[in-house]
C-alpha cells in the first residue's frame, strides 16, 4: 500500500510542478520581448530533448530484459528533472 501512495504523491507533485511551469512560462511569454522568445524557444527544444530522452531510456530498459514498469520508470526521469530545473529557474528570476 506504502508504494501505491508514494506513487500517488510523486504523480500529484509532478502535477503541481508541472503547472507551476506553465504558469510562470505564461507570464514570461505574455511579457514579451527577447526574454519571452528565448523562453518560446527553450521550452520547444527542452521538449524534444526529454522526448528524446525517454525513447531512448525504454528502449535501453526494454532491451536490457527489463519490464514495462521499469521503462516507463525511466522514461519519466528526463521529464521530472526538467520539470524541476525549469520550477528552479524560473522561480529564482521572477
Amino acid at each position: 500500500m506504502g508504494n501505491f501512495i508514494d506513487s500517488w504523491l510523486e504523480a500529484a507533485r509532478f502535477g503541481y510542478d508541472a503547472q507551476r511551469v506553465i504558469g510562470l512560462r505564461m507570464l514570461r511569454i505574455a511579457a514579451g520581448g527577447t526574454d519571452a522568445s528565448a523562453e518560446a524557444r527553450m521550452m520547444v527544444s527542452e521538449k524534444l530533448a526529454a522526448l528524446a530522452d525517454a525513447q531512448l531510456a525504454i528502449a535501453l530498459a526494454l532491451v536490457s530484459g527489463n519490464g514495462v514498469d521499469v521503462a516507463a520508470a525511466r522514461a519519466y526521469r528526463p521529464y521530472r528533472r526538467r520539470v524541476r530545473a525549469n520550477k528552479s529557474r524560473l522561480s529564482r528570476s521572477r
